[in-house]
């Protein structure tokens, strides 16, 4: 009787738990290591400090982190490798990462790897054996211009080289996903990353790659069509017999594209929801409930969209000159309307950085990049100015002692951008229906005025939100018999609504 008991016990303990963790959406923290904390003083942000920060991703709320490339290279922002193998010794050793995947995992988070494998530089060691050596055993691992194979093609956007912001003259070229060698390869290299010691078990594995750049017809090159089915789909299923329950999330080169060709060909299992993200950024209703009727109701069961309003490539938020009311009206649709939210290191203080015009240089998106900003002064220990006094990129740097900008700052003032962060991913994370539920467009006759439902089962949110800065009002036609403020209590469900500027309601509704 006793042992039936326990049996009992622990079905219901165990259902209780699965329970649980099904009503947990995934909230992805998108960070740039060299930029984001420095362990041991030589300016670099490291796999060390990134591990010593973990404590601060959870207190946020995020559950997964996203890293840039770790492979030796002389970018600074590690695409276009040196070497695909090594970690960059800036970073830390290989040690160092296979101790913060296991800290990561033994905190129930989730860690991904960016990788851009389409293209090496003339430090790779396929360039220096294959060029002008047609007997090389890596003579067909990069593309030629030339029969005598002198001449390595151009990389993206038709590019020979890249000057470094430090001065360094970076050559490359594109890598010929056609060949059967480089599919294996990248085959073995993308899979010591899931298992590195082989043992069948996970917890010194990530949990799944961007693949960034990702195309069928890669850069327009005559030989790299049908890429879909012949490199990424065939590379994407020997990845999930190591391990199924890996995520693939693919950065489109077109950004006005949906992805769907990409979930369909290639079978990866996110995209980014670009259009989403512009129509946000614009603050148009119209736009917005046609993007994410588009990205978050077509997109095909089984798949994801990532859902963010900053990323490395793109000029960032606080930038455009946007109120905090208005930071923080776009950082409850991305967080709230469903899909994979992601976050940028240092959007969620309000971080600010754009490109730069300075030429053909890696150094132009440095401003995107900066060193995550911990304190008030803008100095203090961990700060990553890895590109301190390097002319321009330092006497532009957009970190200023005093601003409001950085999280000593903001983390104990209750009205701060941080803490609204922090309070929409709790709520997001506290309820079903915002964690996993579906989305479904509440159609309103104020064009200023956007709202929508997240339902999961019984359960069903309506948000509400002012997309301009003026006070507006606005009349909701649906039956609802029963309404908790989520937000504040203290504000009561009426049909007939009065909106602050940005303002942001949300009410779970019966």
């Amino acid at each position: 009787m006793r042992n039936a008991y326990c049996l009992l016990l622990i079905l219901f303990l165990g259902q209780q738990l699965w329970a649980q963790k099904a009503t947990k959406g995934e909230v992805l923290y998108h960070v740039c290591q060299r930029s984001f904390y420095d362990s041991n003083g030589d300016l670099q942000g490291d796999l060390q400090g990134l591990r010593q920060k973990l404590p601060y991703l959870q207190e946020l709320g995020v559950t997964s982190i996203l890293l840039f490339p770790l492979y030796e290279a002389d970018c600074y922002h590690n695409y276009f490798a040196n070497d695909f193998e090594k970690i960059d010794p800036e970073f830390g050793t290989m040690q160092d990462y296979l101790d913060l995947v296991k800290e990561v995992h033994r905190r129930g988070m989730k860690i991904y790897l960016d990788m851009e494998t389409q293209y090496v530089t003339s430090e790779h060691l396929w360039w220096k054996d294959a060029v002008g050596n047609l007997n090389s055993k890596y003579s067909d691992y990069i593309l030629f211009e030339d029969s005598t194979h002198q001449t390595p093609a151009t990389m993206v956007f038709d590019l020979r080289l890249l000057n470094g912001f430090d001065g360094k003259v970076i050559y490359a070229t594109t890598v010929n996903l056609k060949s059967q060698k480089v599919l294996d390869y990248n085959i073995e290299l993308f899979s010591y990353f899931l298992d590195p010691n082989q043992d069948g078990y996970f917890d010194d594995g990530v949990d799944g790659f961007r693949l960034d750049h990702a195309m069928d017809h890669l850069d327009g090159k005559p030989t790299l069509t049908n890429l879909f089915a012949e490199f990424w789909k065939p590379l994407i299923a020997a990845l999930k017999e190591v391990n199924p329950e890996i995520k693939i999330v693919a950065e489109q080169a077109n950004w006005e594209d949906y992805g769907f060709e990409y979930f369909e060909k290639a079978t990866v299992d996110r995209m980014f929801g670009f259009g989403l993200q512009k129509s946000i950024l614009a603050f148009d209703k119209q736009l917005i409930t046609e993007n994410a009727q588009k990205i978050l109701c077509e997109t095909p069961k089984g798949k994801e969209q990532l859902i963010f309003i900053e990323n490395h490539d793109i000029d960032r938020f606080a930038s455009l000159d946007f109120p905090q009311e208005k930071q923080k009206a776009a950082a409850a649709l991305m967080l709230l309307m469903g899909g994979v939210p992601s976050i940028y290191y240092g959007q969620e203080i309000g971080m600010q950085g754009k490109v730069y015009s300075f030429g053909n240089t890696d150094g132009n998106d440095i401003g995107r990049r900066e060193a995550f900003e911990w304190y008030q002064s803008g100095a203090g220990e961990g700060m990553s100015y890895w590109y301190k006094n390097s002319g321009a990129w330092w006497t532009q740097a957009n970190a200023k002692p005093n601003d409001g900008i950085s999280l000593e700052e903001q983390r104990n003032n209750p009205n701060s951008l941080f803490n609204w962060y922090k309070a929409m991913i709790a709520l997001k994370q506290s309820n079903a229906a915002l964690a996993i539920g579906s989305y479904e467009n509440v159609p309103n006759e104020n064009q200023n005025v956007f709202s929508f439902y997240r339902i999961q089962g019984r359960k069903k949110v309506l948000v509400v939100a002012n997309l301009s800065p003026e006070n507006q009002q606005v009349l909701f036609k649906q039956d609802v018999k029963k309404a908790t403020n989520l937000l504040d209590k203290k504000i009561p469900f009426e049909k007939q609504m009065n909106l602050l500027p940005y303002e942001v309601r949300v009410w779970e509704v019966k």
